[in-house]
């Protein structure tokens, strides 16, 4: 009887113990010390963009300097009859600026006597001239008499002799007095070059626009003084047309192959942040700079300014369109860099081989969008996870492209983990005792 009574006994032991392991193990199923964050497959359109920061730029500027040295003494009106300044908006010819010009008043008054004096030079010369040939004349008739006569009784040896030579003589005089009158035509020549360069030293002074557009910057001031030398010295700087400008975009060496003329792109300002811009790709600059190691090239994107938003030197953000892509499957990036530790996996699929690990997301990686690589999104089952491999096709940067026939929109995967929180009644052990809840000590 009392061993059929320590049997019982036993058995019962034996149960306890049992239902109390069944317990703990349910217990530890359910309050894994991890807890998957899960997001929805999702359907909708991607576009897959290369993002870079360029600059505002008028699509024309033209740098009107001054090419004479000198104080400014005034400032010409736009067409609003102001006195230009920035923002004036001006005709071709408009005068910007004055120059103090007494200097070259004077240089152009030296370059006129100058002138005159020359031209009064050719008619002495010419006049000189015609004496010389009247005295050739003189001498040429007493030369001819001279050889009728010969040397002779009637006329001596050094009377003949004098008479060649006067001959002669009148007749180097006569070339002389020819050479005398190109110089002095020449001299003329360079007189009115003179004249003609202190002129336009003159005309110098007034400084006008060479084209219609806008003032978009002034470096002068009334007074100020320009010293002209081997550089023009920048008086103001004016854009032809401010309804077309520029975005001149920095763009990486990894990314510039993906870039070609005539390819879209979008672009928003901190002035209007929310709006977006459209413009187009113009060209891709050659001559490449290197900053920290890293080549860049400054891609020029055309954009229409109609609005007049767009001011000259914003910085812009912007975004190239690569691809784009309508009703696929998306997902975030992170679902496809998340893996799982090997415990977390379901154990019927430990042991088989996994697909290629996706690249990760990013403007690099974006140069074979095209052709799709493989990758693996894992789905929640129970306290494990499965996989699912997929295609991946582009990415924006933040959501792929996914492909896989048994995947289907609002599916759940995994994009992380974090630790379930346990501070609850709830999550406790149903072992552990269960402490009196009271209105607490009192002082």
């Amino acid at each position: 009887m009392n061993r059929l009574i320590k049997r019982g006994v036993y058995f019962i032991l034996l149960l306890v113990v049992l239902a109390s392991a069944a317990a703990w193990f349910l217990y530890r199923s359910n309050t894994s010390s991890v807890f998957f964050r899960t997001v929805p497959v999702k359907r909708g359109d991607l576009l897959a963009t290369i993002s870079a920061t360029g600059t505002v730029e008028p699509e024309e500027v033209v740098d009107i300097g001054a090419q004479v040295a000198g104080r400014i003494v005034s400032f010409g009106k736009d067409q609003a009859g102001k006195t230009v300044d920035y923002g004036s908006v001006v005709e071709a010819g408009t005068v910007l600026a004055r120059i103090d010009d007494v200097l070259y008043a004077s240089d152009v008054a030296r370059a006129k006597a100058q002138l005159e004096q020359t031209k009064a030079a050719v008619l002495r010369a010419e006049a000189d001239l015609g004496q010389l040939q009247a005295k050739l004349f003189q001498t040429e008739r007493d030369w001819n008499r001279a050889k009728k006569l010969g040397p002779s009784d009637a006329l001596s040896q050094s009377d003949y002799d004098a008479a060649l030579s006067a001959y002669e003589v009148a007749k180097a005089n006569v070339a002389v007095g020819k050479a005398a009158i190109v110089q002095a035509k020449e001299s003329v020549s360079e007189a009115k070059a003179n004249l003609s360069r202190a002129q336009e030293n003159l005309n110098y002074c007034t400084i006008t626009s060479p084209t219609k557009g806008v003032i978009i910057d002034r470096r002068m001031n009334i007074g100020q003084t320009v010293v002209s030398s081997l550089n023009a010295p920048s008086l103001f700087l004016l854009a032809k047309d401010l309804k077309r400008m520029q975005v001149w975009v920095l763009v990486n060496e990894a990314d510039i192959g993906n870039i070609h003329p005539g390819q879209p792109a979008t672009f928003t300002v901190d002035a209007y942040p929310n709006e977006n811009f459209q413009g187009e790709v113009g060209k891709v600059r050659l001559n490449a700079n290197m900053t920290q190691n890293v080549v860049n090239y400054t891609v020029e994107v055309i954009t229409d300014n109609s609005s007049g938003k767009l001011l000259p030197y914003l910085t812009a953000n912007v975004k190239f369109n690569l691809s784009r892509r309508h009703d696929v499957l998306l997902v975030p990036n992170a679902a496809l860099r998340w893996e799982p530790k090997p415990d977390q996996i379901a154990p019927d699929i430990r042991k088989k081989p996994k697909a290629g690990k996706a690249s990760r997301p990013g403007a690099a990686a974006q140069k074979n969008q095209e052709e799709p690589s493989r990758g693996l999104l894992w789905t929640v089952d129970e306290a494990f996870v499965r996989s699912i491999p997929v295609k991946v096709g582009l990415n924006d940067g933040s959501m792929t492209e996914v492909v896989n026939d048994q995947l289907k929109e609002g599916t759940l995967v995994v994009i992380g983990e974090r630790p379930r929180e346990s501070t609850d009644e709830s999550s406790a052990s149903p072992f552990m005792p269960k402490l009196f809840k009271g209105a607490g000590p009192r002082h």
